[in-house]
């Protein structure tokens, strides 16, 4: 996806541009002192790794529905690999979001009409996976009604990174591509500009115009430079004329959503809708105060281990000021550069301390984040299961010009800080998860892989490498990790609090700045982001089933030394791909129902 550390990730967005490339080595599993494992799954075959049976009839069925998927979501389809559907872009009309809609729901209940006696358990797996899958998509489509409200239903949908940052062909083919992307910008535009409903809430036209405006500056400025050494002269010119008409017509829409004064509110989901989107994205089906209340202990319990770290890294300093002490120690040679320097670090902490399996070789790069996606301070974009051998790019934002002095300054993590950052988008995070999904028995593995698995493998990752020994548990690194997971912590309550409580983005900003003592430029962008992207509680929800899908497995399998179950654990779960985590913990710890524990 890309996961933009995240983006702005809601997840029909977030879908719209996952994937990576894999190699595959075997995954050797430590012998268990008590009973055994379920196997890992087969990999696929190296030959097509994407290849699906259809003499079954559920490869039939999954075939056809991937069919007539793909072409309803081009710019999905498009991230996975699937460039013959290069330069097209969704139907936003009202008669193509009824076709979105109309197509979903009925691929879930022909789905659901499948003879179970005629299914695998592996294929019944399957099934409930897609079922999910779709639910979830069709929540955003139906219930939310993003394509009417939220710009980031399209911004999203709309970048055009892959043709120029991805390497998939040669320069003139995907410049070609490009350019009839460009050509359908304008009718996409005046789609949009008929969907959405003025006025907006002013964190979503603030969105929205970043997003739209910042196209139309990308496609004559960064999109431009990226195919000078084509040297057709013909393709320049023709290039020139798309992209001049995008960008006019991203303008016009950036203007159109400003032409209209912004609402201060208008951004909450509901308290019912928000518990429908936790039970239909995520399988999370538990009463809105008690999943408040797993968000108020998980707050505290880092709060707490904050205390102890910073009464011994700065006594007598209160815990904000400890946390930018922290952050003082900037690296020296830029965010960007330190990142670069991090990443073999953290992969060769993982296999000496044999915490998971690395298949194949990859490497992800890091460059700074382009203009129009500075939403967040860093995400990463991972080609798709139907490329070959691309790089995956991890990208890191500067602070926004137009802030003052001592908020850009602040803004800039401190070393330890992103270091966790890093250990969130590559090793062992984003970037292995999407290794281990492309290998996947699952072609739905490869594809879809969901929000809180993706966000909450990630930030679990970050507690766990601490809790493994990285740095050897130096204070300043416990304390870069826990500002994470503190920022964490602070969005899984902003979103319950922004959809289902009445609060303000003002009062999430203070939240940000006096319970998880972020510096200010990131507190305001984080309260903005949980108005549109109310599903970022996921980072933390995620995170605590994984940890106690561990604590549960290990325990069974490894009960002697749980801890040397760890990496058996983690290759078995990153197995499944990314469905809903309540349908894992079923199948690894072979439960009869599907339910969320924490």
């Amino acid at each position: 996806m890309k996961i933009h550390g995240l983006m702005m990730a809601v997840s029909l967005v977030a879908l719209a541009a996952t994937g990576c490339t894999s190699a595959a080595d075997e995954t050797v599993l430590p012998m268990p002192v008590a009973a055994t494992p379920p196997p890992l799954p087969e990999k696929a075959s190296a030959a097509d790794p994407m290849a699906i049976d259809t003499s079954t009839e559920w490869g039939g069925f999954l075939s056809a529905f991937l069919d007539g998927y793909f072409p309803l979501n081009p710019n999905f389809a498009v991230y996975q690999g699937r460039h013959e559907l290069d330069g097209q872009l969704p139907d936003w009309s009202p008669e193509g979001l009824k076709a979105a809609r109309d197509q979903r729901e009925q691929a879930i209940a022909d789905a659901q009409a499948l003879d179970p006696a005629g299914l695998s358990p592996e294929q019944a797996f399957e099934r409930d996976y897609l079922v999910h899958v779709l639910q979830g998509e069709l929540f955003w489509l139906t219930e939310a009604d993003w394509p009417h409200k939220n710009p980031g239903f399209y911004v999203g949908a709309l970048d055009p990174n892959v043709y120029i940052a991805r390497p998939y062909a040669d320069a003139e083919t995907r410049m070609k591509a490009f350019i009839k992307y460009a050509k359908n910008v304008p009718a996409a535009a005046a789609q949009i500009e008929a969907n959405l409903k003025l006025p907006l809430p002013e964190t979503y036209l603030k969105y929205g115009q970043a997003g739209f405006g910042g196209f139309a500056e990308y496609y004559s400025g960064d999109a431009k430079a990226a195919f000078a050494e084509v040297k057709d002269d013909a393709l320049q010119a023709e290039f020139d004329d798309a992209a001049a008409a995008a960008s006019v017509a991203m303008q016009q829409l950036s203007d159109h959503i400003g032409s209209v004064p912004a609402t201060k509110d208008g951004y909450a989901l509901g308290a019912e809708k928000f518990s429908d989107m936790v039970r239909l994205t995520e399988a999370v089906d538990l009463p809105l105060a008690e999943l408040k209340a797993i968000g108020e202990a998980d707050l505290k319990r880092n709060q707490d281990a904050l205390k102890q770290a910073c009464t011994a890294y700065a006594p007598g300093l209160p815990l904000g000021d400890c946390m930018a002490k922290m952050g003082s120690n900037k690296p020296a040679v830029g965010p960007v550069e330190e990142a670069r320097e991090q990443l073999p670090e953290l992969r060769a902490f993982l296999v000496a301390n044999d915490i998971v399996s690395i298949p194949g070789t990859e490497q992800a790069q890091v460059e700074e984040s382009p203009p129009y996606n500075r939403q967040n301070s860093a995400y990463i974009d991972i080609p798709g299961p139907y490329e070959t051998g691309l790089p995956s790019v991890y990208y890191i934002s500067p602070p926004d010009p137009a802030w003052d002095e001592e908020t850009r300054n602040a803004y800039v993590p401190g070393k330890e800080d992103l270091l966790f950052t890093s250990v969130h988008e590559v090793w062992p995070g984003h970037f292995l998860n999407f290794l281990h999904s492309n290998r996947s028995e699952s072609v739905l593995g490869k594809l879809f892989v969901g929000y809180a698995f993706a966000e909450g493998w990630a930030h679990y990752s970050e507690e766990m490498m601490y809790d493994a020994g990285l740095h050897d548990g130096d204070l300043e690194t416990h304390i870069g990790q826990l500002s994470n997971a503190l920022l964490r912590d602070c969005r899984y309550l902003s979103a319950i609090g922004l959809h289902a409580e009445g609060m303000t983005v003002e009062e999430s900003y203070d939240l940000f700045r006096n319970e998880c003592y972020q510096d200010a430029g990131n507190a305001t962008q984080q309260a903005a982001r949980g108005t549109y992207d109310p599903a970022y509680l996921n980072y933390t929800m995620g995170k605590l089933m994984i940890r106690k899908l561990r604590n549960d497995w290990t325990a069974m399998y490894f009960p002697d030394d749980p801890r040397s179950g760890w990496k058996a654990f983690h290759d078995e779960f990153l197995s499944y791909g990314g469905p809903p985590i309540p349908l894992v913990r079923q199948q690894m710890m072979e439960e009869d129902t599907v339910k969320a524990v924490f």
